[in-house]
Formats: C-alpha cells, structure tokens, sequence
C-alpha cells in the first residue's frame, strides 16, 4: 500500500504544487504526492506560472497538476498532511473530526524549524524573486521530510 502525503496552500496554484513536485522528485514509486488548497478559486486551474517556471529551472514539471480544494476525506485518504502557513492550518484544522486527523496535520517548515511555526510566504503578490525563495525553502523542508518517509516506509 502507498504511503500518501498531501501538500496544502490556500489557493492550490503557487506553494502546494510546487510542494507536490518537488517532494515527489525526491520519493520512489512506493509514496504517491498530491496537493489542495482550502479555497476553491482555482479548482481545475495549472498551476501559476511563475511557480511552473522555477520548478522547470530546478528540473521539476509541475505542468500537468490541476488544483483541487482540500476535502474532509483527505483525512482519510492521506497519511500526511503538509501545509504551507498558519492560515491553512486553521483551516485544514477546523474540518478535522477526530485526534487522529489533527495528528496527520503540520507546517511544513517546522521541519526546518522545529516549532517556530515559521509560514512559507505566499509568492502570489510578492517581489519577483518570491517563487525562487518559496522553491529554495520547500527544496529544504522536503530533503527532511524525503528523508524520514524513506526511513520509515522503506
């Protein structure tokens, strides 16, 4: 059975995707990765092209994704949940029902950072270079988190 991680922004279009393929780059066939958002403006889109762009830079395709709003059953679904900022994971939160799904739940850069709840800066309206540096922190948090699942689940 794979081992399931779901990677969770707000709008699915910019940090998630580009979490979703870089982690998946890093993890064999036997890890399945996938990415939401918690609104559902982009239900259906590509991803951002900026963040299509430095994925491709860093030898990542992303262009094949299409956002999805995060569901309930992906508590069920997902053995791990990712998400990019504090925003999100009050909202992934809110919709959990039992322990169990809360346990599933973290920032993703508290890998980096253990319990600073550091957030991953939304590149959407930010400085040129913002998906640059969204890509080199998501690059960082996954090469702990590749490491662990590899650990645990090989």
């Amino acid at each position: 059975m794979p081992v399931k991680i779901l990677m969770v922004c707000l709008g699915n279009i910019c940090r998630s995707p580009l979490a979703e393929g870089i982690l998946a780059s890093k993890l064999p066939n036997n890890f399945i990765v996938d990415s939401a958002g918690t609104g559902s403006w982009h239900v259906g889109n590509s991803p951002d092209k900026r963040s299509i762009a430095v994925a491709t830079k860093n030898g990542v395709n992303i262009q094949n994704q299409k956002g999805r709003q995060f569901k309930t059953s992906d508590f069920d679904e997902f053995d791990y949940i990712y998400v990019m900022d504090s925003s999100n994971y009050s909202d992934v939160i809110d919709l959990a029902k039992t322990p169990e799904h809360k346990n599933k739940v973290q920032l993703i850069l508290n890998e980096l950072f253990p319990d600073e709840n550091v957030d991953v800066p939304d590149p959407y309206y930010g400085v040129a270079n913002g998906f640059d540096n969204v890509y080199q922190m998501l690059n960082e948090a996954t090469d702990i988190i590749a490491k662990k699942l590899i650990e645990k689940h090989s």
